[in-house]
């Protein structure tokens, strides 16, 4: 029979492995950890060494190697942490929640070694546990190659041992998650989705036709349950086929919480929307909370925050929302990175250099069919000396030999203003020549820069902040009817963060937007894998 347990601990111990946390190089040993009077036994570095852990190793020095667990009630409050961390969209058993629970069944009967056993479990477990609502459970930089973010860092021992020598354990999970607001919402949309029935098993609705008002479609039966479950439908519904007022008010609300024009048209958008499952958008909402996990736990005073799938720049300053523009972002095949950054310049007329995927896929065709392409497009050619290149001696087989530049003026490129911040995707913030972009409904549609509708009231309002009022709208047109190119340090701080979630709550309703990168689902596989 002991043979049979200790093979049992051992395939635990194996089990745990593969979800060892990022170690943490301690350079000086943690605080040392106050016990009380609760039973404690001596911990066998040699089950410690099993996980290879040097954290779990630094731990149980700060505890003179002794258990820690004995108390029943911070037990209690780990367990019940791990066993309802699905509330929090993490999974019980990547914590063990189960095996842990069938220890503390039978505590009273356990040896010396088997508490010990338990009790490194614990420890591991939890660590775990904190480590994934603080930082998320995967690690970004090793899923995309255009996501520039900090890397967060996390010391599980120094966090929960003040944790312990201050008696706020019961504290120490509320505390560690982001304060941010999305994030709050975000879990606010995970409360409410669960609240929702189990689906009753609809067929895919499908329709080849646009659906408006008063329009006769047998798929308006399956429509209308849809609207039914999701609560934006009310009441009792005969379910005909008949596309009466009261659904396409339904329809409207439904298309507003989806980011979709809401028109009361039932087109592909729609329809889409509408055969997402009560278990998908559960899904997304946690590969969402996964992304903020990732994200800043504190903002700067003042910042400009992107959400990419919303198509939506916010200015915030001390922690109200201060402007709101719509933006053009990057196509699913010229994506627009996740940046956390820090604006540092307002450029006025603009030139603009082609970049080499913009010069490879579009100008270079165009050349080789037209060499005038280029000057109806006050594009310049120059070569490696600078020299101007008139196009009819531009070498086609050498293209990227040369400069292309663009003439500052209305129809630039980059329009009348961009901003800059460092980073390493060669991107920036600015105004754009298709100006009629931003009335769309889809607007992934640039070549992975940002586009900002009105962006001249924008730098009007970031450069005159509280120690530099000398940039009044007139200013900045007179600066605008030169055409000269002409740069403006931003003197107030404000930092960028240009990220990506496709879900949240207000007011009691589940948001979505389209998942316009196909982000999702791969990400909530990877975190249940």
């Amino acid at each position: 029979m002991k043979k049979l347990y200790f093979l049992i601990v051992i395939c635990i111990f194996i089990s745990c492995k593969k979800d060892e946390p990022k170690v943490i190089r301690v350079k000086t040993p943690p605080p040392a950890i106050i016990l009380t009077d609760e039973r404690k036994v001596v911990v066998d570095t040699s089950l410690i060494n099993v996980f290879k852990s040097e954290t779990l190793k630094q731990f149980y020095i700060a505890s003179d190697n002794k258990s820690v667990w004995g108390n029943l009630k911070k037990r209690t409050y780990v367990l019940s942490q791990l066993k309802k961390s699905d509330e929090l969209g993490l999974n019980p058993e990547d914590y063990k929640a189960s095996t842990l629970e069938k220890y503390e069944k039978k505590i009273s009967s356990l040896n010396d070694k088997q508490l010990a056993t338990y009790d490194i479990l614990l420890t591991y477990n939890f660590e775990l546990y904190l480590s994934h609502l603080y930082k998320g459970k995967l690690n970004p930089k090793k899923l995309y190659t255009d996501w520039d973010l900090e890397e967060k860092t996390f010391d599980p021992n120094n966090t929960l041992i003040k944790a312990f020598n201050k008696n706020k354990l019961d504290s120490i999970v509320e505390n560690i998650q982001s304060k941010s607001q999305t994030y709050k919402q975000l879990l606010k949309a995970l409360e409410i989705i669960n609240t929702f029935p189990e689906e009753e098993a609809t067929d895919t609705i499908k329709s080849v036709d646009k659906i408006t008002l008063k329009d006769t479609n047998n798929a308006l039966i399956n429509i209308k349950k849809k609207l039914l479950f999701w609560k934006d439908l009310t009441g009792k519904d005969s379910l005909t086929n008949i596309y009466d007022t009261k659904t396409f008010e339904a329809v409207k609300r439904f298309q507003e919480r989806h980011g979709l024009a809401a028109d009361g048209v039932i087109g592909v958008g729609t329809l889409s929307a509408l055969n997402f499952t009560k278990e998908k958008r559960k899904q997304q909402i946690i590969a969402n909370l996964e992304r903020w996990r990732w994200y800043n736990n504190n903002f700067a005073d003042n910042y400009f925050i992107i959400n990419i799938p919303n198509y939506s720049l916010n200015v915030v300053e001390s922690q109200d929302t201060t402007l709101v523009r719509n933006v053009v972002v990057g196509t699913s095949k010229r994506k627009t990175p996740i940046i956390t950054s820090k604006l540092r310049t307002v450029v006025f007329n603009p030139t603009w250099t082609v970049p080499p995927t913009i010069l490879k896929e579009d100008i270079i065709p165009e050349m080789k069919k037209n060499r005038n392409y280029l000057a109806k497009k006050r594009i310049t050619i120059f070569d490696s000396a600078g020299r101007e290149v008139d196009p009819k001696a531009w070498n086609e087989n050498k293209p990227n030999s040369y400069r292309y530049v663009q003439s500052p003026g209305y129809n630039n490129s980059l329009g009348l203003m961009k901003i800059l911040f460092p980073n390493h995707h060669s991107v920036y913030l600015h105004d754009t020549n298709h100006r009629n972009y931003f009335g769309r409904n889809n607007r992934s549609l640039s070549s992975g820069c940002v586009r900002i509708e009105n962006p001249l009231e924008l730098a009007e309002h970031i450069l005159n902040d509280s120690t530099a009022t000398n940039w009044p709208k007139e200013k900045i047109d007179s600066i605008i009817e030169t055409k000269k190119t002409i740069n403006i340090r931003i003197t107030k701080k404000y930092a960028l963060y240009q990220w990506y979630w496709t879900a949240w709550s207000k007011k009691n309703q589940l948001i979505f937007r389209a998942d316009i990168y196909n982000l999702d689902s791969d990400l909530y596989a990877k975190l249940r894998d």
